[in-house]
């Protein structure tokens, strides 16, 4: 399992959830996306907001989280 985590420069909620998302790196793989420099990934999985966080196993989508969240409820989700 592993997370990937859509993000653009100029958004201030990534910004915000970007030292969540290194901490939750701590527990399982993290991949951040820009959807400005990758725009087919996040057309793949259908990210219409940013930040946008999916779970996948393999490629498959888990979870999906929209926004920030609090850091405990991305550890949880993989669990």
């Amino acid at each position: 399992m592993k997370y990937l985590y859509f993000s653009a420069q100029w958004c201030g909620p990534c910004r915000t959830l970007s030292p969540i998302m290194n901490e939750v790196s701590s527990f399982v793989s993290v991949e951040k996306i820009d959807v400005d420099v990758d725009y087919e990934t996040a057309q793949k999985f259908g990210v219409r907001n940013i930040p946008t966080v999916v779970l996948v196993e393999g490629e498959t989508e888990v979870k999906r989280f929209i926004g920030v969240q609090p850091k405990q409820n991305y550890i949880n989700a993989v669990k």
